[in-house]
């Protein structure tokens, strides 16, 4: 596809998942194609602008004007989830498709409406879910559609990173800006991931949560466990920390047969895969590709073609009526049913 037919993206908040993934996965889309920055300095994203090549420049509050830029068909937010919605709004009124990273916002409340202002305006609203254009999980949701590894009864998974002290985003601690703790920064990938490989929602949450240093995780968790229960009877086991060190994995194990992946989340290490199905051994490694410009180009070619994007916002907001009942659990020390409506 020549340049000129590329869906022209502008890229909102330039901060450190922008920088080192967002703006270099341009390089590799096929079908889109970067067409301005908008950042809160300007300085920055200035110098960022002559290093991927790309212009013209917009500070936050120019936003509106990038809107009105013809060349610009959809927007990458990249910000704190806190302004998710505020961006994707404005987005939607002006006519221009969004991709948002997760957490779709940093309540229900902001989610739905994010999603009913794209659906009332005609535009696309994709959630920034990477495992579903990942390799590894890929090849797992093969097995799991294809019942190679039989009734899915348990899954089991995991994702810390340790939030140190002046080394971290400090802002991941403010529940302002962040919605919440490690449940809200990584716990979307543990809920949707499980979700998305089996294709069913969960009814119930119980939860615990806690947090050791209580100085510094006063305001947020600095842990959480939690238990899903879906209707077929499948139980996934999760739980997420800011106190421990980077690590995560995915356990799906079945009447025929059971797999290992992990890491399973960090898109900057190989992936090794494990497991035994139908009594046979098996071990498989998956090396690190880009895992962002084939969500850029699914949006495009969405947009293209005229047709549904996946994940799209809904699957976003289901996660975040999922993470409040986590949530809710956590405090009340009883189970919740979760309801979507």
């Amino acid at each position: 596809m020549s340049a000129s037919k590329k869906v022209g993206f502008a890229v909102v908040g330039l901060g450190g998942i922008a920088r080192s993934s967002v703006l270099p996965c341009f390089a590799k889309t096929k079908k889109a194609r970067l067409a301005a920055l908008v950042g809160r300095d300007k300085k920055e994203a200035f110098r960022l602008a002559r290093k991927f090549r790309v212009s013209p420049v917009y500070s936050v509050d120019e936003f509106s004007k990038c809107l009105e830029n013809s060349e610009v068909s959809a927007v990458y937010i990249a910000t704190p989830q806190s302004s998710h919605s505020q961006y994707t709004v404005q987005a939607a009124r002006a006519g221009k498709h969004v991709l948002c990273e997760k957490p779709l916002a940093i309540n229900v409340e902001q989610s739905a409406k994010m999603v009913e202002e794209c659906r009332r305006n005609g535009v696309l609203l994709m959630t920034a879910y990477r495992k579903y254009f990942e390799p590894s999980c890929l090849f797992i949701k093969k097995l799991v559609q294809n019942g190679e590894l039989g009734r899915i009864d348990t899954i089991h998974t995991a994702f810390s990173e340790l939030h140190e002290p002046g080394v971290s985003l400090e802002w991941l601690r403010d529940p302002a800006v962040a919605g919440g703790g490690p449940l809200m920064d990584l716990g979307p990938y543990c809920v949707n991931t499980s979700r998305w490989l089996v294709g069913e929602n969960p009814v119930e949450a119980t939860a615990t949560s806690w947090s050791h240093d209580k100085k510094r995780f006063r305001d947020v968790e600095e842990g959480i466990a939690f238990r899903l229960s879906f209707p077929s009877g499948l139980v996934l086991q999760g739980s997420t920390s800011y106190g421990a060190a980077m690590s995560s994995f995915l356990y799906v194990q079945g009447t025929k047969g059971w797999v290992c992946l992990s890491p399973a989340f960090d898109f900057a290490e190989e992936r090794r895969l494990w497991g035994k199905i139908s009594g046979r051994r098996m071990e498989r490694r998956f090396k690190v590709v880009d895992e962002f410009a084939p969500e850029v180009d699914e949006l495009a070619a969405a947009i293209v073609e005229h047709r549904a994007v996946s994940p799209d916002g809904v699957e976003g907001h289901r996660d975040m009526v999922i993470l409040r009942a986590i949530y809710e659990a956590a405090s009340t020390q009883k189970p919740v049913i979760i309801r979507y409506s």
